[in-house]
C-alpha cells in the first residue's frame, strides 16, 4: 500500500514539475533555454547588429527617420534592461540593439566627417597637382591618377583623371607634381536603378571629380626618392609582364600585386561568367598560401637542424614569419579593404596556432567584421565585404557541420577513396558558397554563374598549391636569373586555368540572370543565410523560410519595360521578343552593358528603328508598347538639334511618356511622364514597368544622404543661354489652355507634385525608389 501511495506521490510531483504553457512567461522560459544552449554562438551576432545599424542608415534615406532608428534601438536596449542583464534574453535585447545603434551612429559620423567639396558641374582646367596614387590600366591602354590639385580653389581637394597609356612619362609618381589640362566631371551617380553607384563611393574616398587629361601632361616637379623608376608595386608588375605575355602574365601580376588592370576584355569577362573572378581579387586565398607556404618552408627549413628543433619555439617563430609575410603582402597589393581583413583573420589564426588554440571558427571571422567594420564601416555596403565574409563564413559553417566532419574525417581506406572524398568535400563546400553568394552576386551583378561550384573545384587547388608557389619561386630565382624554368611551368598553369574559365563561361546556361531585384528580397535572404550559419540548433532551419521567400520575391522581380538613363540620352525598351532595343544604336559598349545588366538580359540589343510600329528620325523616335490592354505612346528625341515646337507639342500631348536630355517647356504635356532634364536631375536614372504602371528612380525624393547634396569648391561664374524658341508652341492659344490645365501644369511643379497630379490619370500606384 505504501508503495502504491510511494508512485502516486511520484506521478503527482512530475505532474507539477511538467512545463505549461502560460503565455509570456513560458515565451521568455522557451527563449532563455533557447539562448542557453546556443551561448557559445551569441557573441557571432555582435557584427552582425553593427552591419544592421550601418545598412540602416544607408536604406533610410532622411535624417528623421535615422534619428527614429536611434531611438527604435534605445527602446529595444531598454526592454533588455527590464527584463534584467542576469538573464540570456536580456543581455541579448541589450547588446544587439546597442551594436545596431553604436552602427547607425558611427557611418553617419564618418560620412560627416569625410565630407569635402564636389563639382557641381563639368568644368576644364588647367592647373597644377601633385599625384596621390598612379594605377596602370593597360587592357584599357590608360593610366589613372589621383590628384590634389595645388592653389586652385575651382576644383575639390581630391581628383581622379585617365590619360592615354602613351601620353604617360616615367615621372608619373606618387609624391611628383604634375601641370596639366583637364576635363573634369563630377562623380558620376547610378545610371539606372540597381547599377553601379560611384557618386557614394566617391564621397568616402574624397573623390570630388574624375574626369580626363586633354594633351600632355609635365611633371613639374619630381617624386621625392623616386625619381630613377615607379614604385615597387609597378615595378613588379612589369617584371612578371616581362616574364609571362598576354592574359597569363596580367593574371600572374594580379595574384602577385593585386594589379588588374593589364588583364584582357575577354579573359575578365569568362573569370566572371564561370565564378572565378574571386581569384583576381586579393583577399583571403592569395593572403592564405603566402602565410602557409611561408610558415611550411620556414618550420621545414629550422627543423632540419635537431639542435633549434630541440630548444627553440618553431612554430611560434614560423607564425611570426608567416604574420610578417602578410603584413608585406597586403602592403605591397595596394591595402585594400578585402585584403586587410584577410590580414586580420590571418593574425588571429596565426596567434590561435602560436597558442595552441582551434583558430579556425566563426569567432575569427565575427573579430575580423568587427574589426573592418569598425574602421570602414561604408564597407558594408560594397559587394567586395559582402562577398569575402559570407563565403568564409559558408565554408565554416559546413566545415563545422556534424556530418560535414564525419565525411573528411581521416579513415583507413584506400588511396582513391580518399581522393573521391576529398573531392566531395571540395564539391560540397563549393556548392554551399554559390549558393550563399548567389544574392550578392544577383544584387550588385544582376547575374550568377550556375557553373562555378564545378570550376573552382580545379582553378582553386590549381591556384592555391600549383601557380602561386611556382610564381614565388620563379620570382625569388630571377634574383639568380634562374626562373626561367618556373615561369614556364606556371605560365602553362595559367594557360589551364584560363581554359577552365573560357570553357565553363562558354557552356549553355552558365550564368544566370535576373533583373534589378529590390533591397527587400536581398535582405530576406541575407538574413536567413546568416540564421542557417549562425546558430547550431534545429532552430537555425526557420532561416530557410525568408531565404526562400527572398528568392521567390527575386525571381518574381518583372523585368523592366523601359530604362531610362539619368542623364535622358540613353533608352531601352523591351520588345516582344523578350530583347531590348536601344534609342542611339551607336551607344557605346558601356552604356549597352550596364542597361543589359540592369535589365537581366543576356544578349545582343537591338535598334528603337528596327522594331515593328517604331517611327524614327534622325531627331526623334516615338513607339507604341503594348501592356495586357492598355497602349502606351513613348517619344524621345536622341540628337543635340532642337526640334520645332509647332512638331513637338502635338507629338506630346499625343504621348504618355516624354524622355529628353534636355528642358522641355511647360506646353509639353505627356498624359503621363515627362522625364526631361529637369526631372530626371530630382530623380535620376527611370525604370518602368507598364504592367502595374510602376517606377523605380536612383534618387528618392528627400534624400538627406551628404552625397546627394555635397558642399561644392568656389565656381567660376558662367553666363546661361537663353530659352530657344523652336520650342515655342506655333499658336498662342495651345500655349495658354495647356497652362490653364490643371492636369497638365506639371513642370514647374516638385516631383512629389507631379507624381501626385499623373495618379489619377494611370492610376498610378506610386514612385518606388532603389
Amino acid at each position: 500500500m505504501a508503495r502504491t501511495t510511494g508512485g502516486g506521490s511520484s506521478t503527482a510531483f512530475l505532474r507539477l514539475q511538467k512545463p505549461r504553457w502560460t503565455g509570456a512567461g513560458n515565451i521568455a522560459s522557451v527563449l532563455e533555454n533557447w539562448l542557453e544552449s546556443e551561448r557559445d554562438q551569441l557573441a557571432l551576432w555582435m557584427p552582425v547588429g553593427l552591419g544592421v545599424g550601418i545598412a540602416a542608415w544607408f536604406a533610410l534615406p532622411m535624417q528623421g527617420q535615422w534619428i527614429a532608428f536611434l531611438l527604435l534601438a534605445s527602446g529595444f536596449s531598454g526592454l533588455g534592461g527590464a527584463i534584467g542583464a542576469n538573464r540570456r534574453l536580456g543581455r541579448a535585447l541589450i547588446v544587439f540593439p546597442l551594436a545596431a545603434f553604436s552602427g547607425c551612429l558611427l557611418i553617419w559620423w564618418q560620412a560627416e566627417r569625410v565630407a569635402a567639396p564636389v563639382l557641381s558641374r563639368p568644368v576644364i582646367e588647367q592647373f597644377e597637382a601633385r599625384i596621390m596614387t598612379v594605377e596602370p590600366l593597360p587592357a584599357r591602354e590608360s593610366v589613372r591618377l589621383l590628384l590634389r590639385p595645388l592653389g586652385v580653389a575651382t576644383l575639390p581637394p581630391q581628383i581622379r583623371v585617365n590619360l592615354d597609356e602613351k601620353d604617360a612619362l616615367a615621372g608619373l609618381q606618387p609624391g611628383a607634381i604634375v601641370a596639366l589640362r583637364a576635363r573634369i566631371m563630377p562623380p558620376p551617380e547610378a545610371a539606372v536603378p540597381g547599377a553601379y553607384d560611384f557618386v557614394r563611393l566617391a564621397w568616402f574616398q574624397q573623390i570630388g571629380g574624375t574626369g580626363r587629361v586633354l594633351g600632355k601632361i609635365v611633371v613639374v616637379s619630381p617624386a621625392p626618392d623616386q625619381a630613377d623608376g615607379g614604385g615597387l608595386r609597378q615595378r613588379l608588375s612589369a617584371h612578371i609582364a616581362s616574364r609571362l605575355a598576354g592574359g597569363e602574365g596580367a593574371i600572374a601580376s594580379a595574384l602577385a600585386t593585386g594589379d588588374q588592370g593589364a588583364i584582357p576584355e575577354a579573359d575578365a569577362e569568362a573569370m566572371r561568367r564561370s565564378g572565378l573572378a574571386h581569384l583576381l581579387s586579393v583577399s583571403g586565398l592569395h593572403l592564405t598560401a603566402a602565410v602557409g607556404l611561408t610558415m611550411l618552408l620556414v618550420l621545414r627549413l629550422l627543423a632540419l637542424s635537431p639542435w633549434l628543433a630541440l630548444r627553440w619555439p618553431l612554430v611560434l617563430i614560423a607564425a611570426a614569419a608567416g604574420a610578417l609575410v602578410g603584413l608585406g603582402y597586403t602592403l605591397l597589393t595596394g591595402s585594400e579593404v578585402p585584403t586587410i581583413r584577410s590580414l586580420i583573420a590571418a593574425l588571429l589564426v596565426l596567434c590561435g596556432i602560436a597558442l595552441g588554440r582551434d583558430a579556425i571558427t566563426l569567432r575569427l571571422v565575427a573579430v575580423g567584421a568587427l574589426i573592418v567594420l569598425a574602421f570602414w564601416p561604408q564597407s558594408l555596403v560594397g559587394p567586395s565585404f559582402q562577398l569575402s565574409f559570407m563565403a568564409v563564413t559558408a565554408i565554416i559553417a559546413v566545415s563545422e557541420h556534424p556530418r560535414a566532419k564525419a565525411l573528411v574525417a581521416r579513415r583507413d581506406e584506400r588511396m582513391i577513396r580518399r581522393f573521391g572524398r576529398i573531392m566531395l568535400s571540395l564539391l560540397i563546400t563549393g556548392l554551399a558558397v554559390e549558393i550563399a553568394l548567389a544574392p550578392i552576386a544577383l544584387y550588385h551583378f544582376h547575374k550568377a554563374g550556375v557553373y562555378g561550384a564545378l570550376a573552382n573545384i580545379v582553378a582553386i587547388p590549381l591556384t592555391t598549391f600549383v601557380i602561386m608557389p611556382l610564381e614565388a619561386l620563379a620570382l625569388m630565382l630571377d634574383l639568380a636569373g634562374l626562373g626561367a624554368p618556373f615561369w614556364w611551368l606556371a605560365g602553362q598553369a595559367l594557360t589551364l586555368l584560363l581554359w577552365v574559365a573560357h570553357t565553363v563561361a562558354a557552356s549553355p546556361a552558365a550564368v544566370a540572370s535576373l533583373p534589378t531585384i529590390t533591397g527587400g528580397a536581398f535582405g530576406l535572404m541575407i538574413a536567413g543565410s546568416l540564421w542557417l550559419c549562425l546558430w547550431r540548433t534545429k532552430v537555425r532551419r526557420l532561416g530557410l523560410i525568408p531565404v526562400l521567400a527572398g528568392a521567390i520575391w527575386a525571381l518574381n522581380t518583372p523585368a523592366p519595360d523601359i530604362l531610362i538613363t539619368g542623364d535622358g540620352r540613353h533608352l531601352a525598351v523591351r520588345t516582344k521578343t523578350e530583347g531590348y532595343a536601344l534609342l542611339r544604336p551607336r551607344a557605346g559598349d558601356y552604356v549597352r552593358d550596364m542597361l543589359s545588366e540592369s535589365a537581366g538580359f543576356e544578349g545582343d540589343l537591338e535598334a528603337l528603328d528596327s522594331l515593328e510600329g517604331s517611327r524614327c528620325s534622325r531627331d526623334v523616335c516615338t513607339i507604341d508598347l503594348i501592356s495586357g490592354t492598355r497602349r502606351f505612346r513613348l517619344l524621345a528625341t536622341r540628337s543635340g538639334y532642337l526640334v520645332p515646337g509647332r512638331d513637338f507639342g502635338p507629338a506630346c500631348r499625343d504621348a504618355d511618356i516624354v524622355v529628353t536630355d534636355r528642358r522641355v517647356p511647360a506646353w509639353c504635356t505627356p498624359r503621363w511622364i515627362k522625364a526631361d532634364r529637369m526631372l530626371l536631375k530630382e530623380t535620376g536614372g527611370l525604370s518602368i514597368v507598364l504592367a502595374d504602371q510602376s517606377v523605380k528612380s536612383v534618387k528618392t525624393p528627400g534624400d538627406d544622404h551628404p552625397w546627394i547634396h555635397p558642399p561644392h569648391p568656389v565656381e567660376k561664374p558662367y553666363l546661361t543661354q537663353p530659352a530657344s524658341t523652336h520650342f515655342r508652341p506655333a499658336h498662342p492659344e495651345e500655349g495658354s489652355s495647356a497652362a490653364e490645365s490643371p492636369s497638365r501644369r506639371t513642370h514647374g511643379a516638385s516631383f512629389e507634385t507631379r507624381l501626385r497630379q499623373a495618379q489619377p490619370l494611370l492610376r498610378m500606384s506610386g514612385i518606388k525608389n532603389d
